[in-house]
């Protein structure tokens, strides 16, 4: 299990404070009068733990400051508050922060299988397929608009059931975990290192995203005032260039990835190499596959009343950053 992760559970106000202080990682190269620092966001460290495991930064003309966060709605909120230049999300959460008003342009796109993201119940919890989910109360992390709310609705859809007829709940990760690792909570949408802590934590897969339950498709954004800066923008193209080289890197290496995970997010070494297994394996340039792939999302979860108003995914990209 996460031996830190409930360390983790803190304010809006104090992840935002956070910001001012993250981590560096240092770039092989003397410091000039035009340096860049680029303030990437993350989530539960896993692009950092990536980054740092497979050495990618090495010889980068710029700095790295992380901007840590458990969930993607209070990083999106600090891309808004400019604590951060860039947003890391599954596509839901990026196009929900989209929708809210949240200044900024998905610039690359992220490519996994889909099995990160699943909903998960208790043993006790009597429920043994989707269907039994009719009438129950699930608990979804980690806010409106996470790739976990569109594993639900997708697989309701699936399986003739409407959003309707169960009754969502929204709690942070870490505030779920505590709940259904106490039995409080009996149904769990979630995702990444909490999935797999929920799982090692004696609960069950009743459902993951994987065949197509969710696009397997995440985004990397960038605020608009980045965009506007000539030498942010470049070097942000240069650092999704590297962090392309760091995932293909986590591909070959596994056993490496498995314990740096182990090593900087305190996991038990079955969490770390769940999570080695399931991460995303691509950086690609943000394609009309990929906008007609995440339309679809939009669209249902428009239809469902959850992402007001919709979200026109080909308008929201930039694309002249990484090609």
């Amino acid at each position: 299990m996460i031996r830190r992760l409930a360390a983790a559970g803190l304010s809006l106000s104090a992840l935002l404070a956070l910001t001012a202080c993250g981590a560096d990682s240092a770039a092989d190269t003397a410091k000039s009068q035009d340096e860049v620092t680029l303030t990437i966001g993350d989530q539960a460290k896993t692009l950092q733990t990536i980054i740092a495991a497979s050495g990618a930064l090495k010889g980068a003309a710029y700095k790295v400051k992380w901007a840590e966060f458990q969930g993607a709605a209070p990083l999106y909120q600090a891309v808004q508050a400019g604590a951060a230049d860039t947003g890391f999300s599954a596509d839901l959460p990026a196009l929900q922060a989209l929708s809210g008003g949240v200044k900024f342009k998905n610039v690359a796109a992220l490519k996994n299988d889909g099995k990160h993201v699943g909903i998960i119940v208790r043993k006790d919890s009597g429920i043994d397929s989707v269907k039994d989910l009719k009438g129950q109360k699930v608990v979804v992390s980690s806010a409106k608009g996470s790739v976990a709310e569109y594993l639900l609705a997708n697989a309701l859809k699936q399986n003739g059931l409407t959003y309707s007829d169960v009754k969502v709940q929204y709690l942070l990760p870490t505030d779920a975990q505590a709940a259904f690792a106490s039995g409080k909570v009996k149904i769990w949408a979630t995702f990444g290192v909490y999935q797999a802590v929920g799982l090692e934590q004696g609960g069950r897969l009743l459902v993951d995203g994987a065949d197509g339950r969710v696009s397997g498709y995440g985004f990397i954004g960038a605020s608009d005032k980045a965009l506007a800066d000539q030498q942010k923008k470049t070097a942000l193209g240069d650092f999704l260039r590297r962090l392309g080289t760091a995932l293909k890197w986590t591909s070959t290496h596994r056993d490496a990835y498995a314990k740096a995970i182990e090593q900087r997010n305190g996991a038990d070494a079955s969490v770390a190499k769940t999570l080695a297994s399931a991460a995303y394996s691509q950086v690609l340039p943000i394609d009309s596959d990929v906008n007609r792939t995440v339309q679809g999302v939009a669209d249902l979860m428009n239809g469902i009343g959850v992402l007001e108003p919709n979200v026109d995914v080909a308008k929201s990209a930039d694309t002249s950053v990484l090609k």
